[in-house]
């Protein structure tokens, strides 16, 4: 059944609660910055759900990304959106904002107990590891599927950002502008699922 203000299914609130409780844990775990949103997104909204596919997982955060302020937010006001409309969006953002507002008020609570606490500092480490294995594990995921596709344009594009990024320390924003370019002259025409 279709609402007639948008091509969306009319959702109930069980579909809401869903959507907030996923979007909520998340949050919660998106921990060492936006990229460590992916994997999190992927596994549940794509393995989990099946609400959305691997592209456009990867085109949601690409978009969110490119957009100023918080990967985490534009990608929750983003999916919120394609999932259920406005409701979507208020619910997914709601359910982002929430975790890292109650962990910040803690912590601004007590700060000068946690800023140097040997236990929290070496809790944050390993979460940044484990963050960082997550990442490298969804960017291998990826090229492998690329290369299955034999999408060899897309490939060149990310290695030759990586070397751009790593060893000529270019700047991101300029990275992914210059991306943006390359990838809307050379693929504006191609079919890539």
């Amino acid at each position: 059944m279709l609402n007639n203000d948008m091509d969306l299914p009319v959702r109930g609130k069980d579909f809401y609660w869903k959507l907030f409780k996923s979007t909520f844990l998340i949050s919660a775990f998106t921990i060492g910055g936006g990229f460590v949103i992916i994997p999190l997104l992927k596994a549940k909204y794509v393995d989990e759900y099946g609400w959305i596919n691997d592209k456009e997982t990867l085109d949601l955060v690409a978009i969110a990304q490119s957009m100023p302020g918080v990967v985490a937010v534009n990608a929750a006001i983003i999916l919120g959106y394609r999932m259920g409309g406005i409701p979507g969006t208020l619910t997914a953002l709601l359910a982002t904002l929430l975790p890292p507002l109650v962990t910040l008020s803690l912590i601004a609570s007590c700060y000068t107990m946690v800023v140097d606490n040997f236990y929290v500092n070496a809790l944050l480490k390993g979460m940044q590891c484990g963050a960082t294995a997550l990442i490298v594990d969804v960017a291998v995921d990826l090229v492998k599927k690329q290369g299955k596709k034999k999408l060899l344009i897309p490939i060149a594009i990310t290695a030759m950002t990586f070397i751009a990024a790593f060893f000529f320390d270019v700047n991101v924003m300029y990275l992914v502008l210059i991306d943006g370019i390359i990838g809307y002259t050379l693929l504006r025409d191609a079919k890539y699922n």
